[in-house]
């Protein structure tokens, strides 16, 4: 007897779900955990988790703070980039500040807990902190002594231009010290905190400064990756704390770069990305080398 067309077509449908089931959610995905168990990959396949000491210290892949339990670095360890994952570097959390080159304002609250700070006063804030910890010139274009951002809101007697006859440093507010006394001749006053400037009329000029045009703190020091995940920082970065990491741990600058240059990759294929240090992996080869003293 032969069966309706639609009850065929029905079938004949239900036919085929069975069939790329069975071929992709059975046969496909063990085939690649099969894959995943041979060896040489089956490292890779479970994360590429590096142990120490007999227990797990995290991946190769995934980058990780080296802090004490109140977020101060520990001087005897290289450091990784910042981190806009979670708290810093949570897999579960990967994501970016989402914070752009405009983000130059910070906004100031009464409680300083509930203030946010702009993109800049965070890289401003990251350098003096990496050039105190390591000994290098910490400044940065359009960045204050203090480590916020150097941007005035300039008011113009017609707005946007005329005169000018109020200036605020909109990212200071007190006790601090106005980074210029002066614009234009006309005094520089403190921020007020939970004051909108922009909104009041004010012109956003960011101020230079004195700052060397190639700061002497690398950019991937100041900066999290677009992930928040990355393990690697730039052998430029490596470099600056080289000279602190020797002295805690009482080794020869040479012999720690010869470990910084052991755990550096190259671009991939050759030509695509830029060389990175692993720093879990140096540092892992470090306490290895030169226990800390």
């Amino acid at each position: 007897m032969r069966l309706p067309t639609w009850l065929a077509q029905h079938l004949a449908a239900l036919r085929a779900l069975l069939v790329f089931t069975v071929l992709l959610g059975l046969a496909y995905p063990l085939a690649l955990v099969a894959a995943g168990r041979l060896p040489g990959l089956d490292a890779k396949a479970d994360g590429s988790l590096v142990a120490a000491d007999g227990r797990t210290v995290g991946s190769v892949l995934i980058g990780q703070s080296f802090t004490d339990a109140d977020g101060n670095p520990v001087p005897r360890y290289f450091q990784s980039r910042p981190s806009a994952a979670g708290d810093g570097y949570d897999p579960t959390s990967t994501a970016a500040s989402n914070l752009g080159p405009e983000s130059v304002v910070d906004t100031l609250a009464a409680d300083p807990a509930e203030s946010t700070a702009s993109l800049l006063t965070q890289v401003c804030a990251r350098s003096l902190a990496v050039g105190r910890l390591d000994g290098v010139d910490g400044r940065r274009p359009y960045c204050t002594a203090d480590g916020v951002g150097a941007v005035l809101g300039v008011f113009h007697r017609d707005g946007l231009t005329g005169p000018v006859t109020r200036v605020v440093s909109v990212n200071q507010a007190a006790p601090a010290t106005p980074f210029v006394t002066t614009y234009q001749a006309v005094p520089v006053e403190l921020a007020q905190p939970g004051t909108d400037y922009v909104a009041e009329g004010a012109v956003i000029t960011p101020v230079r400064g004195d700052a060397p045009t190639e700061p002497a703190v690398p950019a991937d020091a100041v900066t999290a990756s677009g992930s928040g995940l990355d393990p690697h920082i730039s052998p430029a970065y490596a470099e600056i704390q080289v000279a602190r990491v020797a002295r805690e741990r009482g080794a020869d600058p040479a012999a720690v770069r010869r470990l910084v240059a052991e755990h550096t990759n190259g671009r991939a294929l050759g030509f695509l990305g830029a060389p990175g240090v692993n720093v879990l992996e140096l540092n892992l080869a470090l306490d290895k080398r030169f226990a800390a003293r």
